[in-house]
């Protein structure tokens, strides 16, 4: 994660060296709070366009891919719905949602995040209710909605992604859905690079030792969790929840643009992204 695309964050939280060790809920929650508040700009600065995060009515893209809920009603029908977005950042696809007639929350950990969404309904369209909260503990009453969702948000940033799937359940009320992508564990295995040297397979698929990047006090300052598919799938079900799909975006031929470890290099070869979604009985 470390590099140049990161250097303000970095320099903030003292980053100074990368390790592979076990990380609580606490201090794991403690560390994405501290890195999504100082990233935040160059987040954006990167991100932004592609994200629709600066537009007032916001985007809801599904992956570095470029699904949008759009074209591939993910969510099915979403107007009059309640929906949750798990890990909203700015908030950019529940403020897209809260345009096409539901009425969205987002939440994220991230103050600095929750701050530039509403500087965005700020300049005008659709506005959400922004909650802080760790999705480890959802500040809602049981059965509060008919939807939850998650793009890239929280999951893989969390120590017990277990309990957010048993949160999600708790606050869906029967029949609901629960649709969140994540980077696809078969990313694990392979050097955090677009290029070439991504191709190669250098770590084991389950080792789920989280990935860490701490200071000069070995405090850490950003903590990222694997899971393989078959983990995912026994969360979703121990919550209490029913598998619907496990999507794999292909590489569109249109997109040429690298977001990270995602590169159309990459992308002709193997999947960067999964979206799980789930019902609720």
């Amino acid at each position: 994660m470390s590099d140049e695309r990161h250097a303000a964050a970095n320099s903030i939280l003292g980053t100074s060296g990368v390790g592979r060790v076990r990380v609580d809920s606490s201090a794991s929650d403690r560390a994405s709070r501290a890195w999504w508040d100082a990233d935040a700009d160059d987040y954006h600065r990167t991100h932004g366009e592609f994200l629709g995060v600066n537009s007032a009515e916001g985007e809801f893209v599904w992956c570095p891919e470029g699904m949008h809920e759009g074209d591939h009603h993910l969510l099915g029908d979403i107007v009059d719905k309640d929906i949750l977005e798990v890990g909203c950042g700015s908030a950019p696809c529940a403020r897209w949602l809260a345009g096409h007639g539901a009425r969205a929350v987002g939440l994220d950990i991230s103050m600095g995040m929750l701050a530039r969404g509403q500087d965005a309904m700020n300049a005008g369209g659709p506005a959400v209710p922004l909650i802080q909260a760790s999705a480890e503990l959802l500040p809602f009453a049981d059965e509060s909605f008919d939807i939850a969702c998650s793009a890239f948000g929280a999951v893989p940033f969390v120590a017990d992604s277990q309990q957010v799937m048993n949160e999600v359940a708790r606050v869906l009320r029967p029949g609901g859905s629960w649709v969140f992508a994540v980077n696809h564990p078969i990313r694990w295995i392979f050097p955090d690079d677009p290029g070439p040297k991504g191709l190669t397979a250098t770590l084991p698929y389950f080792d789920r030792t989280p990935y860490v990047e701490v200071d000069d006090n070995g405090v850490p300052t950003y903590v990222e969790h694997h899971r393989t598919i078959g983990d995912r799938v026994r969360e979703i079900v121990a919550a209490g929840l029913q598998v619907h799909d496990i999507i794999e975006p292909e590489w569109p031929e249109w997109l040429d643009r690298e977001w990270g470890q995602w590169s159309p290099l990459r992308g002709q070869l193997f999947p960067g992204t999964a979206i799980f979604s789930a019902v609720k009985p």
